[in-house]
Order: structure tokens, then sequence, then C-alpha cells
């Protein structure tokens, strides 16, 4: 970050600025950061080229560093620009940094300021200049430099005194009023924080685990589907069905807020799930949170389609293709597929993390034999699954049947049951982790 404001000072000094049309932010990962930039005057210039300080810690990287100009979002959608975004943080999934940037860039924090000032991606920093007379090297601070500065404006105090009351909180976190008992009340009103369904229907007997019978895809996708694809954490967009819930309990749309910051509230993670813009669903000719309710043939968003198909009693699967999964360890990406009515996701392999969190919510993970796929197969997604040999007994990576059935057809393959241990059939046979754990709980306490 010391280089970072070095930089940006070189380029004040010789006269650049960033390029209207570029967003620019500051999110540091510690007030202390601030305190340094403060304290060695490199803060203003980093304010001069519009870096200003928009919080600390997640905020960029998760899609927080708030919405674009209106005018930009609007030629973006009107002429279906690829934009992009150049950051310095640890994530750069599609959709994640804004829905409406495609493509996000991870550099150095001083390339950061670079990359603003040149005004677009395709630049190249060792052979053309920032603006007609100015190249990078005419800027780029020197290690030496950077050491001097860090030996006379980095202070150990400055940690000290920003981390020894860190558990404190500030006046208004102190001036809240809750309840004081041991079990936590629920606000039918909160719009963040709402109980959870997954005990509603719980049972201290687990009951037997069955075949899929009679399936429909919700989801058709492709290769490396990340978590963010399947429950963003960014904004809230206005028409989603997330925004929906949240007008309908009076919420105004400049108070929307974000996935990450409303995930205690199961009501709209449940509907923000597959809704990345992103997202390619091979069953409808369009991207972000759609697919088909295949009984009738009309197309909706996810959400709506899944609910319907609850009502009806029908399970529902995906299939997909390489490293489903992949991406940040995010819980909800499991609890929203589970919740939807998603009994199993067949995919050609499955990324290591995701694939547990899906057994610990009680989805079946089902990987295709080596060299298969459901394109290889002929599967359109259209078909009506049964998923055979579950109910007989389940093992580590047995082996199952699936029967895919359309019109006049029916195509027949074996897929590896993705339960890697006794440990995850235990959680499978008990619909998830959390329903095993509270068995066990409630069963030793009656002992």
């Amino acid at each position: 970050m010391i280089g970072a404001g070095l930089l940006a000072k070189k380029a004040v000094e010789r006269g650049l600025k960033v390029k209207p049309y570029v967003k620019t932010s500051m999110a540091p990962g510690s007030r202390v950061v601030v305190e340094y930039l403060r304290k060695s005057n490199l803060l203003p210039y980093l304010e001069k080229l519009g870096f200003h300080v928009v919080g600390f810690g997640c905020t960029t990287c998760i899609g927080n560093s708030g919405p674009l100009p209106k005018d930009i979002e609007e030629e973006i959608v009107k002429r279906n620009l690829y934009v992009a975004s150049v950051l310095s943080g640890n994530r750069n999934f599609e959709g994640r940094i804004h829905p409406l940037v495609k493509w996000n860039f991870l550099t150095s924090p001083p390339l950061v300021v670079a990359y603003a000032i040149a005004g677009r991606v395709n630049w190249d920093p060792y052979r053309e200049p920032l603006d007609s007379e100015v190249y990078l090297e005419d800027i780029w601070p020197s290690s030496k430099e950077i050491q001097e500065y860090i030996e006379k404006y980095l202070d150990s105090e400055d940690f000290k005194k920003e981390y020894s009351k860190v558990f404190e909180g500030d006046e208004i976190w102190k001036k809240l009023e809750v309840n004081k008992g041991e079990i936590y009340e629920w606000d039918s009103k909160s719009t963040y924080i709402r109980e959870p369904p997954f005990f509603l229907d719980f049972k201290l007997e687990k009951e037997e685990i069955k075949d899929i019978k009679g399936a429909y895809v919700l989801l058709l996708l492709g290769d490396r589907i990340t978590t963010d694809h399947i429950s963003p954490a960014g904004p809230i967009t206005k028409d989603s069905p997330a925004a929906l819930y949240l007008k309908s309990m009076g919420v105004d749309p400049s108070e929307f807020n974000t996935y990450g910051a409303r995930r205690g509230n199961h009501e709209v993670m449940l509907r923000g799930a597959f809704t990345n813009p992103r997202l390619k669903n091979f069953l409808v000719d369009r991207e972000g949170g759609w697919t088909i309710f295949i009984p009738t043939g009309e197309i909706m968003s996810v959400y709506d389609a899944a609910m319907m198909y609850k009502e009806r009693g029908i399970p529902l699967i995906i299939l997909a293709g390489k490293q489903y999964g992949a991406g940040s360890s995010r819980d909800w990406a499991a609890k929203a597929t589970a919740l939807l009515g998603i009994k199993a996701v067949i995919a050609e392999s499955f990324e290591r993390i995701h694939r547990s969190n899906l057994v610990g919510m009680g989805v079946l993970p089902l990987q295709f034999e080596e060299g298969e796929n459901y394109r290889k197969l002929g599967l359109k997604g259209f078909e009506v699954y049964d998923i055979e040999g579950i109910a007989e007994g389940i093992s580590p990576r047995k082996k199952v049947k699936v029967k895919a059935k359309r019109e006049k057809e029916e195509i027949e393959f074996k897929v590896t049951v993705r339960l890697d241990n006794w440990v995850e059939v235990d959680y499978y046979k008990n619909g998830g982790i959390m329903n095993m754990v509270l068995r066990e709980i409630i069963k030793k306490k009656r002992k």
C-alpha cells in the first residue's frame, strides 16, 4: 500500500488523472493502513485519484464497494459490453465484484492505481505510456523508496492502539438494545436474521434413505461452476426474486444491500441461489438465474420453478461438468441447493470442499464414469430421472444406476456415489450433518 501511495504521489505530481469512466475505491484490510498512509502524507494523493476509503476488510472483493454510476450501468446493459475490474483483492470470480462486471483481474495495489490511470485492461505497461509522455517506469517507486517509508512511518504502536479495543465496538454498537437471555428470540419482522427452516420437520429417529424417483433437471450446467455462480455474495439486483421478497417486507431498494450482508435470512439466500448474472443454464437461451419449468415449458426464475416443483412433490437434480463448486468454500452454496429441493448433483468432477458441504446438507453428489458426461450420453436435461441403488444400502463410492427417460427412449448409465467415507455415509443417512449432531445431542441428554 505504501507503493500504491508513492505511485499515486508521482502520478499526481506529473499531472496524471484517472479516466472519468473508471470507478475507484480503496478498502484496506486494516485501519492501520490508513493511519500510516495519513502519517506519510500519501493518502491525499490516493484520494486525489479517487481512491477514497470505502470500508475495511471484505468490501470490493465480495461486491460491497457500491454501484457503478447510473449512466455507465445503462451503457453497459444497452450495448452488452464486456467490462472489467482490476483489483488487489483475493477473489476474481465472474460477477463477484459487480453483477455487470464480467472480467476481474488481480494485481498489486500500485498496478491497480496505474490501470485506473490507463483506463483499459489491454494497456501494455512495458511498452505503452500512461499518457502521451509518462510511462509506468517514470512513476514506479523503487524498493529503496518503499523501504524508507516503511521504516519511517510504520509503527507497531499503531497496531496496538487500533486492536487493543477491537472487541469493545463503537458507541452505536454499545447502544444496541438486545435481549440477554440464553435463547435467541427470533424477530419475524427482521429481514436480516430469521429462523432457518433446517429443523422444522426434524424427527428424532432418522428415516430410511430412498431411491430418487421421477426427478427433473432444474439446471443443466457446464464446467467450473463456482460457488459464486451458485450463491452470489454481491449486490441484490432490483428485479431479482430476493428483491421482490424484500420489497414485500417493506424494504426500500436503496436498502437491499448484498447477499453477503443478508446471509442470516434464508428467504433471501434461497431466492438468490443460481442468480449470478454470468451463470449459463443450458436449458434456456439466456444468462442469469433462469430455467424452464419442464411440465409446462414456461421459462421462469430458478427459485419460482423450484417452488412449483416442490408444490407438486417432484424431486430435482442438477447436471454439470468438471470442477463443480470451485472457488470459495461458501456454506450457502450447499444450503440453498438443499432448500431448493435438489436431491442430487451429477457432475464430471467436484471441488473438494463444496462436495463435502453438499453431503453435509443431505444432497447426494454423484460422479459420471471416467470419460462420460451428459453430452456424450446424449442427455438434454428434459428427461425424467430415476436414481436406483440407494435404498438397498449405500457405501463409500458405491456405483448406482441412473435411468433417464424421455419419449420412446431410455438412457441408462452408472455413476459413483461421492460419499467418500463412512462418516459421510452417516451424514447422508441422517439427512445432513446438522440433523445427525442434533440427534446425538438429544439422545445423550436423555440417557
